[in-house]
């Protein structure tokens, strides 16, 4: 039961590093849109920006790892839990929703990566709509997690 603790305790912890990386690498592009005809601190937003993109990359990846030992850990692990038994439509939502701030995580690095190229970014305005999917995705997730409605 230790073993399964620490798991999902570092599971926990990469997830919300990586979910900081797709908070705020939007408000980056808010910034790169918003500061056009300033070469310096484009330049600076934009090595922030690559940066924050590996960082949230690596950590997506941790999270990942330690998300599979949580669902298959009782076959690798003696005594370890799983969150596979009864009832899981609730875990496939959650999975489904990971997927799709994920794939927003990804449209937000191909952005970043076009401007690198010279390509233009939409609105601010735009940009900051953009910025809100994630936050009511983690809600739903939070309440999935917690309430296992079904």
């Amino acid at each position: 039961m230790q073993a399964y603790l620490w798991v999902k305790t570092f599971h926990l912890l990469f997830v919300i590093a990586w979910m900081a990386a797709v908070f705020y690498l939007p408000r980056i592009l808010v910034n790169l849109a918003e500061s056009a005809g300033q070469p310096e601190v484009q330049a600076r937003l934009q090595l922030m920006g690559r940066r924050l993109y590996r960082f949230g990359h690596a950590m997506f990846g941790l999270a990942l790892v330690l998300g599979l030992v949580l669902w298959l850990g009782y076959h690798l692990i003696p005594d370890f839990p799983t969150m596979v038994g009864g009832r899981g439509g609730w875990l496939h939502a959650k999975l489904g929703l990971v997927v799709l701030i994920l794939a927003h995580y990804i449209v937000t690095g191909r952005w970043l990566k076009g401007v690198a190229k010279g390509k233009a970014l939409p609105s601010g305005r735009a940009l900051r709509w953009f910025n809100e999917v994630p936050v009511i995705a983690l809600v739903v997730i939070v309440y999935l997690v917690l309430a296992k409605p079904f």
